[in-house]
């Protein structure tokens, strides 16, 4: 699974989806070219960036099956982490953004 880390994003969620879409969009369209499954990683963000978000995410899994394409938003890198070897062993989830929070509710029991 390759990961791609998004570059830094303006606050505002229009300007952020429109720097998303001509910096990190190409990236992302190679690795899928190649037929790698993929995760990018956003920095958090308020409510008003999940709809971009999310329409980018599952456009590009839509686009792009069977290749997987997920994301993950937080700056917890033990966060990231976890939810990144999550996915790569969830071979049926795709076109999915996933919210972590580093103050969350607690380990995860399995």
């Amino acid at each position: 699974m390759r990961v791609l880390r998004v570059a830094a994003l303006p606050d505002d969620a229009l300007a952020a989806s429109a720097r998303f879409h001509e910096q990190d969009l190409p990236a992302a369209q190679a690795a899928l070219a190649k037929g790698e499954d993929l995760t990018l990683v956003f920095a958090p963000a308020d409510h008003t960036h999940r709809g971009w978000r999310l329409a980018a995410v599952q456009g590009l899994a839509r686009e792009h099956a069977p290749v997987r394409v997920n994301a993950v938003a937080g700056d917890d890198e033990a966060g990231i982490a976890a939810a990144l070897r999550y996915l790569e062993g969830a071979p049926g989830v795709t076109g999915q953004l996933l919210p972590l929070d580093s103050i969350g509710a607690g380990e995860v029991l399995s």
